[in-house]
């Protein structure tokens, strides 16, 4: 790649160049069109979203993990196990966001039919934002409930090592104006976060994190291990729920038994599982009623007495707002993630399609 991009803090690029070039990639690759297409997508979508750390900037790592034989580019996805509403889906390390989308259609499928359901992946790999998932089953008509097993980051409660993942949690029913989608991790902070600060210089919050002795530190460059979500015995309560609906359902690695994204080792996959649950509101009260319960739930919350300047938020309407600016304005990029994006659209002779300059 003999051309860059012009230094600059920040860039943006147009949502439909982005996946165009990341589709390409993934296809070079030797990813399915199809599954470069939907892969392209997540990521293009999640960071039209503001969620920077689990979107584009994720796109370099896909591809090493299919080149060093991590992820396989062409999985053949099978169901090992089922009943009429639950499946135990192989998704024969698969690129994580191509076994969530299997996992997903295979969840509303199931619970168009009986109303609600229950898939259980195994054998797949980080598969970005979790809210991918559960959006997808909202925006069928369901609630989605979504959850996945990581690798070791986050000390338990009095601990002083890393056993537990970030492990996210993501709900989400409704669409447009009266969606709700929850998305945390069930740490103080996801390690994506972390590492941003330290590209940016800048300091952590107090609580997020602890040194390799289990001190707490604000200094991204010395943090060994994070902490649960509340700093106390509730998130790590959190934590193993995840770990136990996933992994421990899953017959897959534990936690503390997974390779972290940066360090697995070449030619086989993390082993990564995956929980989705898919309800049918229909089967419960019907769709008018939930949908009307839904604008209501929704607006009241927004309504309800603001303590300051801010108005009260629901989960979900920070993500959509930054997505109706971003794809107005461009998905702002890290100049790493934008001269990469760069390199990749000029390897393949689409840097014409790419802004010259940056944001100062």
């Amino acid at each position: 790649m003999d051309k860059v991009m012009p230094v600059a803090d920040q860039y943006r690029i147009a949502p439909d160049v982005a996946e165009t070039v990341a589709a390409r990639a993934l296809t070079d690759a030797g990813v399915a069109p199809a599954d470069s297409a939907a892969v392209a997508d997540a990521l293009v979508q999640t960071s039209l979203r503001g969620i920077s750390t689990h979107g584009l900037r994720l796109l370099p790592q896909y591809l090493s993990d299919i080149e060093h034989g991590i992820a396989n580019p062409r999985p053949v996805c099978t169901v090992v196990r089922e009943t009429g509403p639950t499946a135990v889906l192989d998704a024969d390390s698969a690129l994580g966001i191509v076994a969530g989308l299997r996992g997903t259609e295979e969840a509303v499928r199931r619970a168009s039919r009986f109303g609600v359901s229950v898939v259980v992946v195994r054998n797949s790999n980080h598969f970005g934002a979790a809210s991918v998932y559960s959006r997808a089953m909202a925006k069928a008509g369901m609630i989605g409930w979504v959850m996945t097993s990581c690798s070791p980051r986050v000390a338990p409660f009095n601990g002083s090592k890393a056993h537990l993942g970030t492990n996210p949690i993501s709900v989400a029913a409704g669409v447009g104006d009266h969606e709700f989608v929850l998305d945390m991790a069930t740490s103080q902070v996801c390690l994506g976060e972390i590492r941003e600060r330290g590209r940016q210089g800048e300091p952590l919050e107090e609580g997020w994190a602890k040194d390799a002795s289990g001190r707490p530190t604000v200094d991204a460059a010395q943090v060994s291990t994070l902490m649960p979500l509340g700093a106390g015995h509730k998130g790590q309560g959190l934590g193993m729920v995840v770990t136990l609906m996933t992994a421990v359902l899953a017959g897959s690695p534990l936690d503390w038994e997974l390779e972290h994204i940066e360090s697995a080792p070449h030619g086989r996959g993390r082993q990564v599982a995956h929980f989705l649950m898919c309800l049918d509101p229909a089967v419960f009260g019907g769709d008018e009623a939930f949908d009307e319960r839904m604008r209501t739930f929704v607006d009241d919350t927004r309504h309800s007495p603001s303590a300051g300047a801010e108005p009260v938020r629901v989960p979900g309407d920070p993500e959509r707002i930054t997505a109706a600016r971003n794809a107005a304005h461009g998905i702002p990029l890290d100049p790493r993630t934008g001269q990469r994006l760069y390199g990749l659209a000029a390897d393949y002779g689409m840097d014409n399609l790419l802004p010259t300059t940056g944001i100062a």
